[in-house]
């Protein structure tokens, strides 16, 4: 393409030259037909002819040179010229016609004719000098010097060959430069000889500067179309010009165009012999050629069918692969549009449940504090009214002196001692109905009872907060507050993607995703009363009791198998927390047992969570701690009065101190319950230390000594667990127990004292206390005090009684 694109610039440059030359050639030859038809006649000038032929572009090197050569040749003519008498006439009419055309303005067909016609006229009357002889010289001065050495008598012939030869010639210059040519002339044209044809095309191709060896010799096989015309020779060989591979513009180029005498030789028409060796070698390189590229082009072939059947494998594979993909990025953003919608309905809605759940709370903390502080005040009234040494003053302290006061306080008292009364006589009565009075004490019964009022308000308010709850979720659709549609959503991601299903941690987020939901379901939900479902027994529990298990082989360290136990962590534990800390009556035997069996039952079912590195688990023990500790410091009072008072076993003050005396052996019951979920250290140091040693212990001083105390004191070793005195080792039972042993022995020999100087049946029914008195110091593995008796008052039975304790 660069060649071509120089070759058109270059073409241009030389057309001109051309044309410049052209214009002097036809001046000299005008005015020598002139000169000739002055001499002979007029007539013997031929009618100038109406087109001229075509003249092919001369080459880069000769082409200037022959056109220098022309050049000198105008010169030389002009000068001669110049010194012969000028004729007149018609020669002065057409050399003034040559002086019309200005410089750079392109001849017509006339003007051409009239110059080859001055210039053949020239030659014919003698008058014309070559320029030079010499082989190498431009075409035009060796086609004049051929024409002068012909004989005078084919002179015409001659002239008319040389005439359509150079028309032949113009006229291809004339189509180059648009000029348009007559039909005869075009049948000139038309013989144009072949030799001088080739002879122009390699002067165009030297002018390109394209070596004639890169285009007639690129391979073998390209020689057998040109072999007729061009022979595998070298440009230099045929035509005596170095072989050369020069730049355009370079300084071998310019030396070249100014050198004039660069000899040229015709071309010849000789031609390399063809031979049958010649045709069958070029056939048979030519089809090894052949053969080599096949070959080439065959493994190329199966090269690419090989990479096409790798690309359509690997394409099916990623379409197969990419297929899953999209479904999973699909599924995926369809989760993540769902999880967001879910959290934002979330965000609203677990505020109204956190209010509804501590309304409810509060609501049954309002009754449980209610009835603690009703038994309070019956304390307090029974106290007062039983003290001898109490006065109105006491009673109330901070009484105006008008009165006023006094008299409400004292209608206050009234109400309640009539509303305490109405509750026993009505228990009582229940108890003589059922048959249970016989067995029945004074305390042991838990005044829980509440009034109409007290129950009417209390479920209007909870049937309020359950109709609240109903609504919470009424404007949400299903499967965004449905336990079963969120747990098969996540189930189906689980199927479908674990792998995605675990990196997102989805097992560890599920716990805290179902709280709000369950705590709603768990909102009236309280273990303390009888009607309470278990809450195994729920639909949140069926629901997500299966969840992770699927047949399939289970993962290691998968997060779903601890589902329920992560819940029951998370909303069952600080449920009961609360429940304990606020709602639970530790004097109440039926709430604590039902407590007990609630939380032993987490222990024994959920041994993974209720356990002390647990902080929820924590946060319950601590829970029922402090409960239990503020029971014992509020709750729990002992009478003492004189034993004189006490003998009237009908009398107030003895059924308020048998009374509030079984009460606290009831709440020390209540609190050895806990045994197998509170550690050792602190039951003992709650039921012993702070409970029989502080306040039991002291009601059996002010108790009669005999049968009575013995009943008293079973009924408090009965409490304690066998399993603190099965490890024992030695004759002593554990330390916080020496002071009621102590009193067992007491116990003994005052019986023992009582009985000197009474009748026979009085001491064998002393004896048999004493004998009883040992078998329970020996239940609490207190040897050492049961075999200090037994030695006191003879009591040889002493094995048989240890051994059937």
């Amino acid at each position: 393409k660069e060649t071509e694109e120089v070759f058109k610039v270059k073409k241009s440059s030389y057309s001109k030259k051309i044309v410049k030359q052209l214009k002097k050639e036809y001046k000299e030859d005008l005015e020598k037909s002139k000169v000739r038809s002055e001499v002979n006649s007029p007539t013997d000038v031929e009618p100038p002819l109406e087109k001229t032929g075509q003249i092919k572009d001369i080459g880069h090197e000769d082409g200037t040179a022959n056109s220098e050569h022309g050049e000198e040749e105008m010169e030389v003519e002009s000068e001669k010229e110049e010194e012969k008498p000028k004729a007149g006439g018609a020669f002065s009419s057409a050399l003034s016609s040559l002086n019309v055309l200005r410089p750079g303005e392109i001849p017509d067909a006339a003007f051409i004719h009239a110059a080859r016609k001055k210039r053949q006229m020239a030659r014919e009357l003698g008058d014309f000098t070559p320029v030079d002889s010499e082989p190498g010289k431009s075409r035009l001065v060796r086609e004049d010097e051929n024409d002068a050495s012909d004989d005078e008598d084919d002179d015409e012939k001659r002239r008319i060959v040389f005439t359509v030869k150079e028309k032949s010639q113009r006229q291809k210059i004339a189509e180059e430069i648009g000029i348009e040519g007559s039909d005869d002339e075009a049948l000139v044209a038309g013989e144009q000889d072949e030799e001088l044809s080739r002879w122009e095309q390699e002067q165009i191709r030297k002018g390109i500067n394209i070596p004639q060896a890169c285009i007639y010799q690129p391979a073998e096989v390209n020689n057998l179309y040109y072999q007729n015309t061009y022979q595998t020779l070298s440009y230099g060989s045929s035509y005596g010009i170095p072989y050369t591979y020069t730049a355009y513009g370079s300084s071998e180029t310019k030396s070249q165009k100014t050198d004039n005498t660069v000899p040229f030789k015709t071309p010849s028409n000789e031609m390399t012999p063809v031979t049958i060796d010649l045709v069958k070698k070029q056939l048979k390189d030519r089809l090894d050629s052949m053969k080599e590229l096949h070959k080439a082009n065959r493994q190329q072939y199966e090269k690419h069918q090989q990479s096409r059947e790798d690309s359509t494998k690997a394409i099916e594979i990623l379409e197969g692969s990419s297929g899953g993909i999209g479904e999973q990025y699909k599924f995926l953003q369809e989760m993540r549009g769902y999880v967001q919608d879910l959290l934002e309905c979330f965000s609203e809605k677990v505020p109204l449940i956190n209010e509804l759940e501590s309304a409810m709370h509060q609501l049954y903390k309002q009754r449980a504090s209610r009835l603690v502080q009703r038994r309070q005040d019956d304390i307090k009234d029974e106290s007062s009214e039983f003290s001898s040494h109490s006065n109105k003053a006491l009673m109330a302290p901070n009484l105006e002196s008008f009165g006023r006061d006094r008299v409400i306080y004292q209608e206050q008292v009234k109400r309640r001692t009539a509303e305490r009364e109405a509750r026993r006589a009505r228990r009582r009565q229940a108890r003589e109905q059922t048959g249970k009075m016989a067995d029945h004490l004074e305390g042991l019964s838990s005044d829980d009872e509440e009034t109409s009022t007290d129950i009417t308000n209390f479920n209007m308010e909870r049937d309020r907060i359950l109709k609240e709850s109903s609504k919470v979720f009424e404007d949400v659709l299903e499967s965004f507050y449905s336990i079963d549609c969120i747990k098969s959503q996540f189930e189906a991601w689980r199927s479908k993607y674990f792998a995605s299903y675990k990196d997102a941690y989805i097992g560890l987020c599920l716990p805290k995703l179902f709280n709000p939901l369950i705590r709603l379901q768990l909102l009236t939900w309280t273990p303390l009363e009888g009607k309470c479902r278990d809450f195994e027994t729920m639909l949140w529990f069926e629901s997500l009791l299966f969840y992770g298990c699927e047949e399939q082989e289970q993962v290691k360290d998968d997060a779903d198998i601890s589902l329920l136990p992560t819940i029951v962590e998370r909303v069952v534990l600080p449920k009961l927390t609360v429940i304990s800390e606020n709602i639970w009556d530790p004097f109440s035997t039926t709430q604590t047992s039902r407590m007990v069996t609630m939380v032993q039952k987490l222990v024994d079912g959920y041994p993974s969570v209720v356990n002390a590195e647990n902080k929820n688990t924590q946060m319950l023990l601590k829970a029922l701690l402090l409960r239990m500790r503020r029971t014992l410091d509020d709750d729990v009072f002992m009478p003492l009065y004189p034993k004189n008072i006490l003998e009237n076993k009908n009398s107030g003050p003895y059924l308020f101190f048998q009374r509030q005396f079984w009460s606290s052996v009831k709440l020390l019951g209540n609190f050895l319950q806990w045994y197998g979920i509170l550690s050792n250290k602190t039951l003992q140091e709650l039921s012993i230390d702070g409970l029989l040693n502080r306040y039991i212990l002291m009601a059996f001083q002010n108790s009669e000594y005999g049968e009575d105390s013995i009943k008293k004191a079973q009924s408090v070793i009965a409490c304690f667990p066998k399993q603190w005195f099965t490890n024992l080792k030695g004759d002593k039972t554990i330390s916080q127990l020496e002071n009621f042993c102590r009193y067992l022995v007491h116990l003994a020999d005052t019986i023992y004292r009582n009985s000197i100087g009474c009748s026979d049946v009085e001491k064998r029914n002393a004896r048999e206390h004493i004998k009883q008195i040992i078998k329970l110091l020996a239940s609490v593995r207190a040897l050492d005090h049961a075999v200090t008796v037994a030695n006191d008052h003879n009591v040889k039975e002493l094995k048989i009684l240890i051994e059937g304790k």
